[in-house]
């Protein structure tokens, strides 16, 4: 039997940032590679978007794995003998 640990509010802040990066990079390069946007800003050739896609993708990632929830076996902690 398994017991469970609290998960971490980190774990899900992370996977919040994976998801918002995947999407912020996903429309990044769309728009970079596939429609370009026929109206340019002043600073369009850094494509924003795609570098910030991918801070927020790995800095996703990054949290995801240090704080991922692990099963903890309920036999090794709060086992006392029966008597």
């Amino acid at each position: 039997m398994f017991e469970q640990e609290e998960i971490s509010i980190w774990f899900f802040i992370g996977v919040s940032l994976l998801v918002n990066g995947v999407l912020i990079l996903g429309a990044g390069l769309y728009e970079w590679l596939i429609s370009p946007s026929p109206i340019h800003t002043v600073l369009y050739e850094l494509h924003a978007n795609v570098w910030w896609g991918a801070v927020l993708m790995v800095a996703g990632i990054i949290y995801c794995i240090k704080f991922k929830p692990v099963r903890v076996s309920g036999a090794s902690i709060n086992s006392s003998p029966s008597r």
